[in-house]
């Protein structure tokens, strides 16, 4: 299956990021990322966005899914030159490619995806040979009006260290309109790959 991959990563404040993690999780970085996906083509092409946050659980370091949705492509991705948006009723985001070129998107901390259901399930880390093509990004969700929203200053991606533990904030449920109410406070990067996914 062809999979054309959009990544966004923003800062966001850890201590409340914290807040959210069920037990057992440790917040690794004050971040919070976009991954959506274009998966297939022509009419059976579909939309899949996922919300993740970079944790460290059961002795593996990855990103724990906060929700993940699937749509139809048509009426949800709209391509404007070199623009790929997603519009969807609780996110807008916007990828424009640059044309600047950098190497494969591998991390070296992330061993996968944690998705938390009835039952946990990890997913092992995709291989992803091929290399990413760097992206100006906008984005903004829209659960209460009031939610994170940002856009990109450059294209180059800025690493973030944690943070330490500064504010105690009263544990809330891991919802993607609990995380989507923390502020962007910087986008730290993204960028786009296409490849094949077997």
């Amino acid at each position: 299956m062809r999979v054309e991959q959009f990544v966004m990563a923003y800062r966001a404040e850890q201590d409340r990021l914290r807040a959210l993690l069920p037990e057992g999780y440790e917040s690794l970085r004050p971040v919070l990322r976009i991954n959506a996906e274009l998966r297939g083509e022509g009419d059976a092409a579909a939309a899949y966005v996922e919300f993740n946050t970079p944790v460290a659980a059961c002795g593996k370091r990855g990103w724990l899914n906060i929700a993940h949705w699937e749509h139809p492509a048509a009426g949800a991705v709209e391509r404007s030159g070199s623009t790929v948006t997603f519009r969807l009723p609780f996110l807008t985001i916007a990828f424009t490619g640059v044309g600047a070129v950098g190497g494969c998107p591998a991390e070296k901390d992330n061993d996968g995806c944690f998705f938390i259901g009835e039952t946990t399930r990890f997913v092992p880390a995709e291989t992803i040979t091929r290399n990413k093509e760097y992206c100006i990004c906008r984005f903004v969700w829209h659960f209460t009006g009031q939610d994170a929203h940002g856009e990109s200053a450059d294209i180059r991606s800025v690493a973030v260290q944690p943070t330490a533990a500064a504010v105690q904030y009263e544990q809330q449920p891991l919802t993607p309109e609990n995380a989507a109410g923390i502020p962007c406070e910087q986008v730290l990067g993204s960028y786009t790959v296409c490849f094949e996914r077997g």
